[in-house]
């Protein structure tokens, strides 16, 4: 993959995030490839573009998780875990945030 085409699954998987947590009513930051989600509870999930490796990675208070992008199901894999960013991220909400979180 290339960096354009990588650039453009980052901003395509930020403006699906956005979209979801505009409908929860959710503060978010996007700003320099980072992408902040702000809980009432004081704390935060933080996406992040990491070009150099073509990687998304995601800190949430349980730790942090670095995706490649998977072709074959056209979605990020966790390096570490092999689970796919969504089912994460909606475990993460939930946990983290108390949040309903539905990205599927």
């Amino acid at each position: 993959m290339n960096d354009a085409e990588f650039n453009d699954l980052i901003e395509d998987t930020f403006e699906q995030i956005e979209t979801l947590l505009d409908d929860l009513d959710l503060d978010y930051e996007n700003s320099g490839g980072i992408l902040t989600v702000e809980f009432e509870n004081d704390t935060s999930l933080i996406f992040s573009r990491q070009s150099g490796n073509q990687q998304l990675w995601l800190a949430a208070r349980s730790g942090g998780y670095h995706f490649r992008w998977d072709e074959s199901v056209e979605d990020w894999r966790c390096t570490r875990s092999d689970e796919l960013i969504k089912s994460l991220v909606n475990r993460e909400m939930q946990q983290q945030g108390g949040v309903a979180f539905d990205w599927n």
